[in-house]
């Protein structure tokens, strides 16, 4: 087994929240469906069912655009508790297979099965058969990549769907990756992409002929790790015990606030939830963060450093409000206002707030 490459699956359940409504409500199997806000208001779609998808709607859409798309799409609220039982079934199966099982989100996760196989070709069999499990006893759809690392096991799930299997053997990474868009790599976000293309990078494939040296130049240290990730080398392990990187809460307004009260209100509303998510995972916040949207969609994100960490709702709407003040513009309209909690680690006690930079 020392020798052996690792044998790791990415799982990913299938339009997950729009699955399990159909599941809920069968007369929705077929047709085009939406989970998220009303179209009368500033709703937007969280989840899309394939024949939706097929009219160009897709999730962060604002529900009335995505009515434009496809007028017969069925809208209806999410529901998040319902979808978190859901996802403990599915995850209970995946624990039964590995205890190295990692989840990442509430529909998707890694799992390290290099201990559960003798062949490393074993490891396509027992995917296939979680595959199954998770159709049967739960009845989703979820689409799997095995590969000897997380990177391309992650791209590799996303290649087949809904429902796919797709396997990439070792030593077969760097010619799976090659054809691909450069932005199916972590790290390569859409300004980096951007960058790559300004000098002619598009592919996987083009990224990977282009020397450690040469992109550390155009990128820092950043570089290094795109030109590894690149030829498909990922060390990262399959981590089984996770701790959120960060807790928060946002809200789109109905109608834009103008006025500073009403954005303070909102604040502590916010601070409050955060709050509550902090003291749930047992966590303190080491850093408080703003977001602010504006009706033209002009997104703003700031942070403050905290002396000590908190999970105080006063201590969380302190740091939001000298944020906001210094982020907002007198009686420009805002559409959407957000805070977050990071740099979460154990609560230490009474706490207190020292401003770092934003």
């Amino acid at each position: 087994m020392t020798d052996q490459p690792r044998a790791i699956v990415h799982l990913d359940l299938d339009a997950f929240f729009a699955s399990v409504e159909v599941l809920e409500n069968p007369s929705l199997a077929g047709k085009p469906v939406l989970v998220g806000g009303r179209p009368g208001g500033r709703g937007v779609v969280t989840a899309a069912s394939y024949p939706a998808r097929a009219f160009g709607v897709r999730s962060a859409m604002p529900t009335f655009r995505a009515l434009q798309l496809c007028p017969q799409a069925i809208v209806v609220p999410p529901r998040h508790r319902l979808y978190g039982e859901y996802s403990r079934r599915v995850m209970a199966i995946l624990r039964q297979a590995t205890p190295l099982m990692q989840q990442v989100s509430i529909d998707e996760a890694f799992l390290d099965l290099s201990e559960q196989i003798s062949v490393w070709g074993d490891a396509a069999e027992l995917a296939r058969r979680l595959q199954g499990r998770v159709r049967e006893e739960v009845g989703l759809s979820a689409s799997l990549g095995v590969a000897t690392n997380k990177l391309v096991a992650k791209v590799a799930s996303d290649r087949d769907k809904p429902g796919g299997l797709t396997v990439v053997r070792p030593g077969e990474e760097a010619s799976f990756l090659a054809p691909l868009p450069v932005k199916v790599l972590w790290g390569v976000g859409p300004v980096t992409a951007d960058r790559l293309g300004d000098i002619g990078v598009m592919t996987v494939g083009d990224l990977a002929k282009m020397s450690e040296e040469e992109l550390r130049v155009s990128f820092g240290s950043h570089g290094a790790s795109m030109a590894r990730r690149a030829r498909g080398i990922d060390d990262g392990p399959v981590v089984t015990e996770r701790r959120a990187k960060s807790v928060g809460q946002e809200r789109t307004f109905s109608h834009d606030l103008r006025d500073l009260h009403p954005l303070k209100v909102e604040l502590w509303r916010l601070s409050q939830g955060v709050a509550r998510r902090l003291k749930r995972h047992e966590a303190a916040a080491g850093c408080v963060a703003l977001k602010l949207r504006y009706a033209d969609f002009e997104t703003l994100s700031r942070q403050m450093s905290l002396a000590v960490p908190t999970d105080e709702e006063v201590e969380i709407y302190r740091a939001s409000l000298v944020l906001l003040e210094r982020a907002w513009e007198a009686g420009r309209p805002v559409r959407l206002l957000g805070v977050s909690a990071r740099q979460l680690s154990e609560p230490t006690g009474q706490l207190s707030l020292l401003e770092v930079g934003g």
